[in-house]
């Protein structure tokens, strides 16, 4: 299995130490004592502000990133990031209207801009189970406002697992394998 591979670096503008990532990374404090820019030579990545994989997450594609926390208003510097695989197969998840796979179960495999206007969810998806694929949810429709990964597995309670009361998502999109170019 192939790896990707992202260069961050203390400075913004790539300037200072720099440290190259291949995978996951929990604790970015090890490599450098702060991060402000980074360059993604290959793969598609999440990057956090916490470590552990916690906090506002971002989603990175090949492309370099001079200057993130002016660009999108991080409150402090990347602190863990996520390789995401690539994945070509076919794309199946199970969204539920409630916490705990309460309410109708509607099953995915393409993208979609409002479970408002789909399933007439007005309070979005609260629990899911991602069978195939990596995907990402936002918390507005039409791809807005914060954003979360999802890869395989069950997602009873979004609101205990992101440690914000009331998270929903509104729109969902997979992970392409065409992004990874």
């Amino acid at each position: 299995m192939s790896t990707g591979k992202i260069i961050f670096y203390e400075g913004r503008n790539f300037m200072g130490r720099s440290w190259e990532c291949s995978g996951d990374c929990y604790n970015m404090s090890a490599y450098l004592n702060r991060c402000y820019s980074c360059r993604v030579e290959s793969g598609c990545w999440m990057v956090y502000d916490r470590p552990n994989f916690m906090g506002n997450q971002y989603f990175l594609r090949k492309g370099e990133y001079n200057d993130y926390i002016g660009t999108w208003g991080m409150n402090g510097w990347i602190r863990s990031c996520r390789w995401i695989p690539m994945y070509s197969g076919p794309y199946k998840m199970r969204l539920y209207p409630r916490e705990n796979y309460m309410g109708q179960m509607m099953e995915m495999s393409d993208d979609c801009d409002s479970f408002m206007d789909r399933y007439n969810w007005s309070h979005g998806c609260m629990s899911c189970h991602v069978m195939d694929g990596h995907w990402l949810m936002y918390e507005y429709p039409n791809y807005k406002g914060r954003m979360w990964y999802f890869g395989p597995g069950q997602y009873r309670n979004f609101r205990h697992m992101m440690g914000m009361s009331g998270m929903r998502f509104m729109s969902m999109r997979r992970v392409m394998d065409s992004w990874y170019n």
